[in-house]
């Protein structure tokens, strides 16, 4: 079967879903799918409709028309992670369990927060402070440990990368890497750092003025002249083509690059095959905390 082809075992369909606010369409004719345990990348510029997408997903907004079929617990970690700042952490992620059903200790179990420890051990240390009290990085796992306290198959995660540091990032990567990995659970990740998203992902949709403009597998779409030059171009950290800067002489040299441009440059990924796109994650962590080393 075609990849971009719907199935009736795929966890998400959505067909020529066209979502409006008011007389102003946010998408239109937008269909995708995701497979069980796949992980499935939407990326595109701020106002492309992505968390419009996102948000029609997990019900939040209703369509104008098309359909959205979701045939598995679904989850968001939502943009902002719009923690319970005043809660522990360990509140917080037990709030991610309130709508599962159970009495005695049925319940308790599933307000049991050690698994999401074990999968997130960097919120051992810190699961008694106030979440409002964490760094960006630390408030970003609260919010997937949260979602991932109602079990879901489906986890849907609204700009991973949102203000957060380059190394930060590659951590939480590594950690999303590993819960598809071990517990199968399928990723739909939304970003605008196209990079991360086609490094972490088998299979990407680009999403442009709210239509999709793209698809297929993500070392196709990294490969295509179009989307590097519109997507992963010199403000992600390529480098320009010949003659489109010429350095001054207070710009670093090729054997001086800058600290924080080197940690970002090496979040790139290498194209290939979809099966190198997902191999490439390992490498990835690594080259970013080297690079982090080298910045200090």
């Amino acid at each position: 079967m075609n990849p971009s082809q719907p199935s009736r075992s795929d966890v998400v369909e959505v067909r020529d879903l066209v979502v409006r606010y008011g007389a102003a369409t946010a998408l239109d004719s937008v269909s995708l799918r995701v497979a069980p345990g796949e992980m499935v990348a939407l990326v595109g510029p701020n106002g492309a409709g992505k968390s419009t997408l996102v948000n029609t997903l997990t019900g939040i907004l209703t369509p104008a028309f098309g359909s959205v079929e979701v045939r598995a617990r679904i989850a968001q970690v939502p943009e902002g992670r719009q923690m319970f700042g005043d809660l522990t952490v360990d509140d917080n992620l037990r709030l991610g369990a309130w709508q599962l059903r159970g009495r005695g200790q049925s319940r308790r179990k599933q307000r049991d927060t050690s698994w999401v420890y074990e999968l997130l051990p960097d919120l051992v240390r810190v699961r008694d402070r106030k979440a409002g009290g964490l760094s960006g990085g630390q408030q970003q796992m609260v919010a997937v440990g949260r979602a991932l306290m109602s079990r879901p198959e489906v986890l849907v995660i609204d700009e991973l990368s949102l203000g957060l540091a380059p190394l930060v990032v590659a951590d939480l990567a590594e950690h999303l890497a590993e819960l598809n990995r071990e517990q199968g659970t399928a990723v739909v990740l939304i970003e605008q750092n196209a990079r991360l998203a086609l490094d972490l992902c088998s299979r990407a949709y680009v999403l442009e003025a709210g239509r999709i403009a793209a698809e297929g597998d993500s070392a196709d779409l990294a490969a295509s002249p179009d989307i590097a030059r519109a997507y992963l171009g010199e403000a992600q950290g390529l480098p320009s083509p010949p003659g489109a800067h010429d350095p001054g002489p207070d710009d670093p040299g090729p054997d001086d690059p800058d600290p924080d441009d080197r940690a970002t440059a090496d979040l790139a990924p290498t194209v290939g095959t979809a099966e190198t796109a997902r191999g490439n994650q390992d490498t990835t962590v690594q080259a970013a905390r080297a690079a982090a080393r080298e910045a200090k």
